[in-house]
């Protein structure tokens, strides 16, 4: 691993497990796929110096470097090892999500880690091992979803190994969603609270909107402009439309008893049916392309709860933003009181906030 320290899976794996992962293999398997992207990193500068690095990987690598950049200087996101080494995978995902949830819930199961604390998926380095969970979780009546990501975050806590690297996995978004995923994971290191994935997830998606639309609005030139533009038009209708079928579904659950079970599951047929039905009615605004056609054929009460993880409280985080705009170290420091209150408070106040979001002109 260039220009780093190296560690080796065995030390990973005692440190983690004296932090308190009962999981052994599973912890060792994640030890082992994370190194390993750690030990191919390489940084941006090598690639740039590199004459078989192909023009086009250059020209993203520099992208990147620009709005990494503008995310320290502008939005006073971490200057540190992130985002200043690049790794060529040779698959489409980094990691594989497994998601669970009850057939009549879109509350997720939880699994609890060292570092991260509880949170309400599971990640995989191989996506058969992540499918053979699902199928065991779906063993055990509960629906389950596997989706592939793109990045992921260590919180800051790896950067002492050289950080988070950029990878094949996203370099080559379009440059506002680039922009964005960096804003994104990036956020993570701002503010991360322990057994809270909505309040995390929701505030990090909530920087990456706000810092998305301030890169575009500053280095952005018209056409890229335009680019982002049709994309985030489609992403806000995909998400409204998600967001009103999961209160739906919310309703569904709550008002009906689980004696009620044959009743209960047709009206709950009828909400997917008719949620796939007004996305096949986006698709014709769309000239009939749908990038959510997997998310949606596959949809189930886990893929619905994990959704409503980045988007239930972003709302909230971005009126916060509004009460000092521009000021983002204010932004942050409003974010860390939220943080370090009782997940009660911390809850009744982003309520508030989301009232004065719905309340306002």
């Amino acid at each position: 691993m260039a220009h780093s320290k190296r560690i080796t899976v065995s030390v990973l794996a005692a440190i983690l497990l004296v932090a308190g992962c009962a999981d052994t293999a599973y912890l060792v398997g994640s030890a082992t796929g994370h190194l390993k992207i750690l030990q191919a990193a390489r940084p941006v500068d090598d690639w740039l110096a590199d004459e078989q690095t192909p023009a086009a990987l250059k020209q993203r690598l520099q992208l990147a470097q620009e709005i990494r950049r503008f995310a320290v200087d502008q939005l006073h996101l971490p200057d540190n090892a992130s985002y200043q080494r690049y790794v060529q995978l040779q698959r489409r995902a980094v990691v594989w999500n497994v998601v669970a949830a009850p057939p009549y819930s879109l509350t997720l199961k939880t699994w609890c880690f060292p570092v991260a604390g509880c949170v309400g998926y599971r990640g995989y380095f191989d996506e058969q091992d992540a499918k053979q969970e699902a199928d065991a979780l779906r063993a055990q009546g509960l629906e389950a979803s596997v989706y592939g990501v793109p990045a992921y975050s260590t919180l800051g806590w790896m950067n002492w190994l050289g950080g988070d690297p950029l990878l094949s996995t996203f370099i080559q978004y379009p440059q506002g969603e680039l922009a964005r995923m960096i804003f994104h994971e990036l956020a993570h290191q701002v503010v991360y609270v322990k057994d809270d994935t909505a309040f995390n997830e929701s505030f990090a998606t909530a920087v990456e909107r706000l810092g998305g639309a301030a890169w575009l609005a500053h280095q952005a030139n018209p056409a890229v402009q335009a680019e982002y533009a049709s994309l985030d038009a489609r992403r806000r209708a995909f998400r409204a439309l998600t967001a009103q079928t999961r209160m739906r579904l919310r309703a569904l659950y709550a008002d009906n008893k689980p004696s009620d079970g044959a009743a209960q599951e047709a009206m709950k047929q009828v909400a997917y049916a008719e949620f796939r039905q007004a996305y096949a009615q986006l698709k014709q605004g769309w000239g009939g392309q749908g990038p959510y056609d997997v998310w949606v054929a596959n949809a189930n009460n886990a893929a619905f709860g994990a959704l409503a993880a980045y988007d239930d409280w972003v709302a909230a985080f971005e009126t916060l933003y509004a009460r000092q705009p521009g000021d983002w170290r204010a932004f942050y420091a409003a974010v860390q009181q939220l943080a370090a209150l009782p997940r009660d408070q911390r809850t009744q106040q982003l309520q508030q906030l989301l009232g004065e979001k719905s309340s306002s002109p």
